[in-house]
């Protein structure tokens, strides 16, 4: 392709990549997606230029120029641009550097979501992150806005992957941005680098699980409260062919307890203004995607987009937390009692599609948080505890996790063991129908894979039961030992008494004495006969 066969609305701003795609690498570009549609269709103006700066998702780019009255967007690939003028006869694309593009108007809203590392190309120096904020910024209109999104170099997904950050980029990283002393190291570093733009920060926002996939947008207010565990339990990142090294539910709950939700985010979402500040738009708290819902945080709960009712997040802790920790303490009284009242739960109308990690208990209740759809026809409560059981079960011996029961114990064996400990005793043929209703309710596969952590643990406690075992074979083999060389000394002991006795048997003091043994002997029993 030649830059001959552009389409009209295509123009080179020079230091354009001919050669280079950025969409086809889409796995090292964030798929935004509910969250980040919502929060920008709230900024777009109603009559206002907008730019998208950097490659981003179809669906995006389809919104913007949708919503806009006037959108134009910045690529550096070349094919990428030629394509989005195809799809978009109406769009002003401009290719090339972010350093060389020089706005004839200034822009109401500036969306530059997948970051400042894809606006230079290989064919000059790449500037410093500052040197682009600059350039970004100086394509602001007074009183417009820009959503930056910044990647963290120390984001909690970069302690539960196994391989190196730089495995998951490819030709396009050409200077790691660590080497960069301006690219923000934190959230303070971060909004010094916006105010040094000549920007004001109107809110920053944490994005979770992953920075591929962000599905939920948490503001620094909301996360200076404590957050409850049904909230945070679906901004934990887990599936697919990651290489994990920790528990990501374990992890990522552990972040938001100790309060570094915004330090340790995957990914810093900014939205910031260049004076005069325009307060028009009032930016939500957080935003937050369980599965194809979206919820909007508030300051006494969550509501559903676009009109639902407000409701209050469920207190309390993960269920499966509280009995792996209680089989860590062998706690077996705990474990009984809360599996019970979680039987009695279930029996007074519980939800069939429950999972002990996807229930919080606060000492007096349970509460589903991210209820499925049920069966078409109930199940028994008998056999939802038996699932629920199962799955906690398989979860439990996979992750390698210590518990108070005999280890070679299978997960069938440790499932049955808990249903009687509920004292809701479950068979076979209950614990095949358990199988059946997890796949009817779209659960199946989603078995608990161990972590190289995880491994690691069981390793080690198995590490210390050999030893442990080792040492006393090792005891058994020196008494045993012992015992042989006392039964070879006895043996021996044993034969030179016999030698001695037989020696003793040949003399003839012996023989003497036995003959005139046999007389008296013949003379008592007469004596006895005759005294009748």
């Amino acid at each position: 392709m030649n830059a001959n066969e552009a389409p009209e609305n295509v123009r080179l701003i020079g230091g354009e990549m001919l050669l280079w795609s950025d969409m086809s690498n889409m796995g090292g570009i964030a798929d935004w997606r509910g969250a980040a549609l919502e929060l920008i269709r709230r900024l777009v103006p109603a009559s206002g230029r907008v730019l998208l700066v950097g490659p981003h998702p179809q669906g995006l780019v389809d919104e913007v120029v949708a919503r806009a009255s006037s959108a134009a967007v910045l690529l550096r690939s070349y094919p990428d641009a030629c394509a989005l003028g195809e799809r978009h006869p109406g769009l002003a694309v401009f290719c090339g550097r972010l350093e060389v593009f020089a706005a004839e108007e200034p822009y109401d809203l500036v969306l530059a979501l997948d970051g400042l590392l894809r606006t230079h190309s290989a064919e000059a120096p790449a500037a410093a992150w500052s040197e682009s904020l600059g350039a970004l910024a100086g394509l602001m209109a007074p009183g417009g806005r820009l959503v930056l999104g910044v990647r963290n170099d120390l984001g909690v997904d970069r302690f539960l992957e196994a391989r190196p950050a730089d495995r998951e980029g490819s030709d396009d990283q050409w200077a790691p941005h660590g080497f960069d002393p301006t690219y923000p190291s934190g959230p303070a570093a971060l909004d010094r680098g916006l105010e040094s733009a000549g920007l004001s920060v109107g809110r920053c926002y944490a994005a979770y699980p992953v920075r591929q996939a962000p599905r939920a947008l948490l503001s620094r207010e909301a996360l200076a409260a404590d957050l409850p565990d049904a909230l945070t339990f679906p901004l934990s990142a887990r599936g697919g062919d990651r290489m994990l090294v920790a528990d990501p539910l374990r992890l990522t709950r552990l972040v938001f307890r100790h309060r570094l939700g915004e330090e340790l985010a995957p990914l810093w979402l900014a939205v910031a203004t260049r004076p005069p500040h325009d307060d028009g738009v009032e930016l939500p708290l957080g935003l937050v995607e369980e599965g194809t819902a979206l919820y909007e945080l508030t300051h006494d709960g969550a509501r559903r987009l676009p009109d639902g009712e407000e409701r209050q997040i469920p207190a309390g802790r993960v269920v499966e937390e509280i009995l792996v920790e209680a089989c860590a303490r062998e706690d077996v009284k705990t474990v009984r009692e809360l599996l019970k009242e979680l039987a009695e739960w279930l029996e007074a109308g519980g939800d069939v599609s429950a999972a002990t990690d996807s229930l919080v208990y606060d000492g007096e209740r349970f509460a589903a948080i991210n209820p499925l759809a049920g069966p078409s026809s109930p199940p028994v409560p008998r056999v939802v505890l038996c699932r629920i059981l199962w799955r906690f079960a398989v979860r439990l011996l996979a992750a390698g996790h210590h518990h108070p029961w005999p280890w070679p114990l299978e997960a069938d064996q440790l499932t049955l063991t808990l249903c009687g400990m509920a004292d809701r005793p479950c068979d076979q043929g209950d614990l095949d129908c358990a199988r059946k209703l997890d796949a009817e309710l779209g659960c199946a596969g989603e078995e608990h894979v161990p972590t190289y952590r995880d491994l690691l643990g069981a390793r080690d406690r198995l590490a210390d039961q050999l030893t442990a075992a080792l040492a006393r074979i090792s005891r058994l083999e020196t008494k045993l030992s012992y015992r042989e060389r006392e039964l070879v000394r006895a043996k021996a002991k044993l034969r030179r008494s016999q030698r001695k006795a037989s020696a003793y048997r040949k003399t003839l003091g012996y023989r003497l004495s036995r003959r005139l043994a046999r007389p008296r002997k013949v003379a008592r029993r007469v004596i006895r006969l005759l005294s009748g």
